[in-house]
């Protein structure tokens, strides 16, 4: 059901300028799906969309496409430039960064999709990431530096 939802929104983008969540949703519902906001939300994240301004100077949501790539470049340049240190406990690592950055760092890891680990709480200048095995900490405070250099 889930991927023939996602094939009628790949349709429903192509055909229509479609500029919100619940516009999507109520597209969605017209053409036989039943979704709520979250779970189009949910979709939309999953299909990597993105909200473009058109020649109208309105926004609506289009394939992601290449931006993937872009948004890798970012995360890596947001890594490389926050990153200050690393250091972990158990399987607890604290990554300080340049204040102001961790909150853009955290989600750039989270970006990452290391399987490895659980996810990230980050405050102005410091990260926590959780991850599942602490034997692994050392190896992913080392993919974490390797990004950053």
């Amino acid at each position: 059901m889930k991927n023939a939802r996602h094939e009628q929104i790949l349709q429903l983008i192509e055909v229509y300028d479609i500029e919100t969540q619940e516009e999507l949703a109520e597209k969605l519902n017209e053409k036989g799906f039943t979704v709520t906001q979250a779970t189009v939300s949910r979709d939309i994240r999953q299909l990597q969309l993105r909200k473009v301004t058109g020649n109208d100077g309105k926004s609506h949501y289009t394939l992601g496409g290449d931006s993937h790539v872009d948004l890798g470049r970012k995360y890596k340049r947001v890594l490389q430039d926050a990153f200050v240190s690393a250091d972990y406990a158990g399987n607890i690592i604290v990554i300080h960064t340049v204040s102001g950055m961790a909150m853009a760092a955290a989600a750039a890891l989270d970006s990452l999709d290391w399987g490895d680990v659980l996810g990230c709480i980050a405050g102005d200048d410091t990260i926590m990431v959780v991850i599942r095995e602490p034997d692994s900490a050392s190896e992913i405070i080392g993919r974490i530096r390797g990004i950053s250099s």
